[in-house]
């Protein structure tokens, strides 16, 4: 099943690897998930896993990502007709439109107006677990 994961999915999974983003980080992780980005999430992920609040180590992050990068499908994507209300967001669902994932994993699902999503489902963490069984 192909995915976009948003960052803040990744970050709560490393960060709590017992609830619904956790699942989802050891799905992408053991290949029964795959998901698609392109260089801009790649360039969000290393950045918001280096900031120094997380306290992960730069080499593990640094691995991660090489892991990321080397499992994920990494597509070529269209910019938007209509901009999302946070701009930061635009290359997920960008991805998302041009790989046709099943759906696209947030947290934050109200940055995502249903309206410009261009039939793309998005879900929360816990929608998606429900959704996947």
């Amino acid at each position: 099943m192909n995915i976009v994961l948003d960052t803040n999915v990744l970050v709560a999974g490393l960060l709590s690897p017992f609830g619904p983003c956790g699942k989802i980080v050891r799905m992408v992780s053991s290949g029964e998930l795959t998901f698609s980005l392109d260089a801009r999430i790649l360039a969000e992920y290393e950045e918001v896993l280096c900031r120094p609040k997380f306290k992960f180590e730069k080499d593990k992050v640094i691995a991660l990502l090489d892991h990321i990068q080397h499992r994920g499908l990494t597509v070529a994507s269209s910019p938007l007709f209509q901009p999302l209300p946070y701009p930061d967001d635009e290359p997920f669902l960008e991805v998302a439109i041009a790989a046709r994932v099943v759906c696209l994993i947030t947290g934050n699902r109200v940055h995502f107006p249903s309206d410009l999503c261009q039939n793309v489902r998005v879900l929360s963490p816990s929608e998606f677990m429900a959704f996947y069984k």
